[in-house]
């Protein structure tokens, strides 16, 4: 017989189908499913990114050895709970670097740009009037990462071939030559351009608030491809509404899949659907890795992708 696996978020097909055929999946949500006896034995559980595994979940499954997280943020997982049982945790991070990478600086450029409302522009006719309206130079300008882990250095070296000047802040400084800032705030104040590349958690709730807009300023982009809880999105939908922030790039959201309401006027917001992983060779990847850690796990072997201790 299969081994019984609880699956408690939207994966893609081509997971599901890998899935389904090495497991018998029970479909679930991060509330469990069925009763205590429908879930006495199962042994593993798949998640995703944003899903959220709650101590009180675990407690449901008594069996639990395994959660494997399709993604590379984790926040939503109680690891300390985990851990007190014995039950391993996995993500797929490395796998989704470059896509993430490429991403924001496709954000950046777009929003720098205004390619969103370029758009329309030459679609409804209005270019017929007159040209459109200038907008903000990328190259050499000053770049801000909150986050220089495998994504913010993967940002950097993309915005080194547009000869930005490059700065971060961080938990502590690393050996790089960009420039270190202790607090956002300080970092904002010295960018042009501030790109959140840093997970979720207590630790880096609402980091980007209404005091790291203020240092940003009215000239000012924000792009955040990290995760939505790290940037107060209603503060950033004031601030640009009252032009207190030139502009901003929204991969992640607070509440997905609904934005802050009050950001779906504006035109000097783009916002995107969570997609900055989301191509075909990369969420293979992103698969084959949830893949891999159940196949060592059940195999007993060491798994490639346990988060950090």
């Amino acid at each position: 017989m299969k081994p019984r696996l609880l699956k408690i978020a939207r994966l893609p097909a081509m997971l599901d189908h890998a899935l389904q055929a090495a497991y018998e999946v029970v479909e679930g949500d991060e509330a469990g499913t069925g009763s205590g006896e429908a879930t006495a034995d199962i042994r593993a559980l798949v998640a995703n990114g944003e899903s959220t595994v709650t101590r009180q979940l675990m407690a449901r499954l008594p069996a639990l050895e395994i959660i494997v997280v399709f993604g590379v943020g984790y926040d939503g997982v109680d690891v300390e709970a985990a851990r007190e049982r014995g039950i391993e945790v996995t993500h797929t991070p490395d796998v989704l670097t470059d896509d993430v990478a490429d991403f924001a600086m496709a954000l950046l450029l777009g929003i720098a740009r205004n390619l969103r409302v370029a758009d329309q522009f030459t679609r409804s006719g209005a270019w017929s009037d007159g040209p459109f309206r200038f907008s903000r130079k990328v190259s050499g300008a000053r770049l801000g990462i909150i986050g220089l882990g495998r994504i913010g250095a993967a940002i950097a070296r993309r915005a080194a071939g547009f000869d930005m000047h490059i700065a971060y802040t961080g938990r502590r400084p690393q050996a790089v030559d960009y420039a270190y800032y202790s607090t956002a705030v300080e970092l904002a104040a010295a960018v042009d351009f501030l790109v959140v590349a840093v997970g979720g958690g207590a630790g880096t709730y609402h980091l980007v608030d209404t005091q790291v807009l203020e240092a940003l300023g009215p000239d000012g982009y924000l792009i955040n491809v990290g995760r939505g809880s790290v940037v107060d999105e209603a503060a950033v939908a004031l601030a640009l509404a009252q032009g207190r922030l030139a502009g901003a790039a929204l991969d992640v959201y607070e509440n997905e899949p609904r934005p802050d309401p009050d950001l779906l006027a504006l035109d000097n917001v783009i916002l995107t659907p969570h997609m900055a992983s989301a191509t075909l060779d990369t969420r293979q990847a992103m698969s084959d890795l949830v893949m891999a850690n159940l196949q060592a796990w059940h195999s007993g072997m060491a798994l490639p992708s346990p988060v950090p201790l």
